[in-house]
């Protein structure tokens, strides 16, 4: 195989990866109530989307096509919990949804890592340059997911164990959410 015919293959496994993920972002973006949570979900999968364009473009440009099989990477990561998820209170769906899209956002920026190297080895600058892009914003939105994991937990926690604790101990503190800078 060439070194073109590599970084295309890669393409094409980011792409079908990528889809993957974006459903399973928009799936997440609707359950439970929310809204915070439900908007970071909604805006990963938007930045999802975008990212399967940006590769689509690239793979173009490297006279490739998206293919229509699903990676094995793809696959992998298409095998959320969800049926697991059935016995459990709307709070702690969304803890796992919350622990799902971590993991998603960490993989996206595993798979762009592995595909930048393989793009630097082939000379392939215009490819290394565009998906350490995107590590780097997989990275940003990975904390952002992070950041809302304890005191989700703390929801979750609250209301399995409500005859035991008070629900409406504070769970939402001024230090448990996120300030975009930029929709201000």
């Amino acid at each position: 195989m060439t070194t073109i015919e590599v970084i295309r293959k890669y393409l094409q496994d980011a792409i079908a990866a990528e889809t993957s993920f974006e459903n399973q972002l928009r799936s997440s973006s609707h359950d439970g109530d929310d809204f915070e949570v439900q908007a970071l979900f909604f805006g990963h999968a938007a930045q999802t989307n975008h990212h399967i364009r940006r590769l689509t473009v690239r793979l173009g440009e490297l006279d490739g096509n998206a293919s229509e099989a699903k990676s094995a990477l793809a696959h992998s990561f298409s095998l959320a919990p969800k049926l697991a998820q059935t016995t459990h209170s709307p709070e702690e769906r969304l803890v796992q949804n919350l622990i799902m899209a971590f993991s998603v956002a960490n993989g996206e920026r595993a798979m762009y890592e592995a595909l930048a190297a393989a793009a630097r080895a082939a000379g392939d600058a215009m490819t290394e340059n565009l998906v350490l892009e995107m590590a780097a914003e997989e990275a940003t939105v990975a904390e952002k997911i992070w950041h809302f994991l304890p005191s989700r937990s703390k929801i979750a926690f609250n209301t399995a164990t409500a005859g035991e604790i008070d629900p409406s101990v504070d769970t939402k503190t001024v230090d448990d959410r996120i300030v975009d800078e930029t929709s201000l």
